[in-house]
C-alpha cells in the first residue's frame, strides 16, 4: 500500500504551486520526480493534477489515427515494426484509397475524437502521397467536425506550407528520445533532421505534435532532456509512448518499465510542460495496466482505438474509465461529447493506428 508523509505531500504541492506561478522545472527537480520513492507516487500525481486542472480542468481529448500506409519504410528505427530492419509480421500496403481515409474520419467522429491523424510509414512523403493528403483533408473537414494531424515523416518547408494551405491543423513528428541517445535507436536519419522538420512545421504556421518513447534503454536523464527539448520548442501536443517491444524488431523482448515509473514519467512531463496537451499514447495498456486511470491525473488526452500495428483497449473501456474519473470528453472548441447509450461502436476501420511507431 502507498503511504504518504505530510512533508512529502507539501513538497510536491509547493513545487506545483511554483510551476503555476511561472517557475520552470529544473533538471534536478525533474530527475527527482522520476526517482521518487513509490510511496510518494500519489502525492506526485495529486500535485501534477493541480497543474493539469488549471489549464484543462477535467476535460479529456480523444485522438484517432489512421495508419494510411503500413510498413515499407526505408528507415531503421529500432522500436518500429514497420522499419526496414523489422521482421515483425504486420500488414504492408501503400497509401489507402480515398474511401478508406473517409471511413476512418467517420469513425473518428463517431468515437468522439477531437483530432483525426493521418499516418504514413516513410522517410518522408512522395509527391503522390502529398497530393492524396492535400486533396482528402479539405473533404474530411467539410464533412466532419475534426481537427487534422498529419504524420508523414520528414518534411521540407515547401511540403509543410502545402499541408497548412490544405487545412492541416498540426503535424506529428516525434523527437522519440534525447539527442544524446538518438544514434542508439536510429542511424538512417538524425535528431537534427527531426528538429528541421519541426521548424518547417512551425514556420508554416501549424501546431506541433511531438513526443517520444520511454523504455528504449535510455537513462532518466535522457527522458528529462527530451521533455525539456519539447518545452523549448513550445510543442502544443506531446504524446508520451511506452515501448511495446514487438517480436521481430531489434528491441523485441525489452521490458524494464513498471506502471509506477510510467506514472512518474507522465507527471514529470506535466510539471515540465504545464500548458501542453499531454497524451498517454502507445503502450499504455501494456505498461500502465490497472493503473491507467491514474495517468489522466497528469495527462489530458489519449488515443481511442488501435495503434499502428498493435491492438488498443476497446473504446467502451476508455469511455467508462473517463466517466468513472468524473472527467468529460470534449471535442473541437471544447464542446462536450457523450458516448452513445448503450456505448456500441462499430469495428475499427482498416489501418487505424497511433504515432507510437509500433
Amino acid at each position: 500500500m502507498l503511504s504518504l508523509m505530510p512533508a512529502q505531500r507539501s513538497g510536491w504541492n509547493q513545487l506545483a504551486d511554483r510551476v503555476l506561478d511561472g517557475h520552470r522545472l529544473t533538471f534536478d527537480e525533474a530527475l527527482g520526480i522520476l526517482r521518487a520513492a513509490d510511496e510518494e507516487l500519489l502525492s506526485i500525481l495529486a500535485a501534477a493534477y493541480q497543474i493539469r486542472e488549471r489549464r484543462f480542468g477535467n476535460r479529456v481529448q480523444l485522438y484517432f489515427l489512421m495508419n494510411a500506409k503500413s510498413g515499407l519504410c526505408p528507415e531503421d528505427c529500432s522500436y518500429c515494426s514497420q522499419s526496414k530492419v523489422s521482421e515483425a509480421e504486420i500488414p504492408r500496403y501503400n497509401l489507402l484509397q480515398r474511401d478508406k481515409l473517409l471511413e476512418g474520419a467517420r469513425l473518428a467522429a463517431e468515437r468522439g475524437s477531437k483530432t483525426y491523424c493521418i499516418v504514413i510509414s516513410a522517410r518522408g512523403p512522395n509527391e503522390r502521397e502529398m497530393q492524396a493528403v492535400t486533396t482528402i483533408v479539405p473533404e474530411i473537414k467539410s464533412r466532419y467536425d475534426l481537427n487534422i494531424c498529419a504524420c508523414l515523416g520528414l518534411l521540407t518547408p515547401e511540403q509543410a506550407a502545402r499541408l497548412k494551405a490544405c487545412g492541416v491543423d498540426k503535424v506529428n513528428h516525434n523527437l522519440n528520445t534525447s539527442e544524446s541517445h538518438y544514434a542508439e535507436i536510429c542511424t538512417t536519419h538524425t535528431y537534427q533532421d527531426r528538429l528541421d522538420t519541426l521548424k518547417a512545421v512551425r514556420d508554416a504556421g501549424m501546431e506541433l505534435c511531438s513526443g517520444g518513447i520511454v523504455g528504449m534503454g535510455e537513462a532518466d536523464e535522457d527522458i528529462v532532456r527530451m521533455a525539456f527539448s519539447l518545452r523549448e520548442l513550445g510543442v502544443e501536443s506531446i504524446p508520451v509512448n511506452f515501448l511495446n517491444p514487438i517480436d521481430g524488431t531489434p528491441l523485441a523482448g525489452k521490458s524494464d518499465l513498471n506502471p509506477r515509473y510510467c506514472l512518474k514519467v507522465l507527471a514529470m512531463f506535466r510539471f515540465a510542460n504545464p500548458t501542453s496537451e499531454i497524451r498517454i499514447a502507445g503502450g499504455r495498456e501494456l505498461h500502465l495496466r490497472s493503473l491507467q486511470p491514474l495517468g489522466l491525473y497528469a495527462a489530458n488526452s489519449i488515443f481511442v482505438g488501435d495503434y499502428l500495428t498493435t491492438r488498443g483497449q476497446a473504446p467502451e473501456q476508455d469511455y467508462r474509465m473517463i466517466e468513472d474519473l468524473g472527467f468529460v470528453v470534449t471535442r473541437v472548441n471544447d464542446t462536450p461529447w457523450t458516448p452513445p447509450t448503450p456505448a456500441g461502436q462499430s469495428a475499427c476501420a482498416p489501418g487505424c493506428g497511433s504515432t507510437c511507431g509500433n
